[in-house]
């Protein structure tokens, strides 16, 4: 398969228009996706510091000081991130499913914006921030309702100034951490987010309902993500093994760039908007009945 053409701004979207018209679209999204609704990636050009260490997943099963620190960072993070709104990329993904221009999206984000915005078919590649698991009794709980619990046994605890970093936590000084009293289940045991760590697995059903949704497409479409990590990167790679044509809108560069038909070098949201305008128009769609406003009240 050919380099990618680069299209920088609106350049080339004429071109993105026609790929996507002409194929069912399988969006792969990343967390460049949802920077625009305030919750920061780990590679982004506008990240603007050296990318944090994130967490293992191996290290947080093992280590409870591990755990410690991630829910001290979480408490912290978690309003911000629970506050954290659906924008013009999520809106224009729902609105390709809505043209029957997109079988679904396979997200490696956490944050469920995707489902927020109005998207029906969604495989969440590493789960969800929204629920909570006990190592030990297996018992599912809500993070909301866990907030509170922490904030009670930590006074003062979300009177602290941290700057907030990716995945719905915040970068805190260590000795901080020390003070922390980590929640609990009722039954004593450790509570674990609902979420692949990096290093972890993806569970084999929620692979195999992605690959489901891959078999359904004829265009990969990577929306926001670098494809540092190998769980999405994969797609790219069966992509190219059936000879699926593989279209990233990202800013800046990408682990498929050198594979993919098309490369946009521009704002998700803006192109992915234009797209669903251009889409929406030359099929005689009205858009007020058949596509999402792109815009939230």
């Amino acid at each position: 398969m050919p380099a990618a053409f680069v299209a920088y701004a609106f350049v080339n979207v004429p071109s993105l228009l026609s790929l996507v018209s002409n194929h069912r679209v399988l969006l792969l999204t990343g967390a460049g996706c949802s920077t625009k609704s305030g919750i920061p990636d780990y590679r982004g050009v506008d990240t603007g510091r050296a990318p944090k260490q994130p967490i293992q997943h191996a290290a947080f099963l093992r280590s409870a000081f591990v755990r410690r620190r991630y829910w001290a960072r979480s408490c912290l993070g978690w309003p911000r991130f629970a506050a954290a709104q659906p924008n013009a990329t999520h809106l224009a993904c729902a609105a390709l499913e809505d043209l029957g221009r997109a079988v679904g999206v396979v997200s490696q984000n956490v944050d469920g914006l995707h489902q927020a915005a109005g998207s029906r078919s969604v495989i969440e590649l590493h789960g969800s921030l929204s629920h909570v698991t006990c190592l030990a009794c297996g018992q599912v709980s809500r993070r909301a309702d866990l907030q509170e619990q922490m904030l009670q046994n930590n006074p003062g605890w979300v009177q602290l100034v941290a700057v907030s970093a990716p995945d719905g936590d915040a970068d805190l000084p260590e000795e901080l951490v020390e003070r922390f009293y980590p929640p609990a289940c009722a039954c004593g045991g450790a509570l674990m987010p609902n979420v692949v760590f990096f290093g972890g697995n993806v569970k084999p059903p929620v692979l195999e309902e992605a690959w489901s949704l891959f078999g359904q497409a004829e265009l990969l479409l990577v929306v926001g993500s670098s494809l540092t990590v190998f769980s999405g990167y994969r797609f790219v790679r069966k992509a190219v093994e059936r000879a699926m044509p593989v279209v990233i809108v990202n800013r800046g560069r990408t682990r498929g760039d050198d594979v993919a038909a098309l490369k946009v070098d521009a704002e998700a949201g803006d192109t992915l908007t234009a797209l669903v305008q251009g889409l929406a128009s030359g099929a005689g769609v009205n858009a007020s009945l058949r596509v999402r406003s792109l815009t939230r009240p």
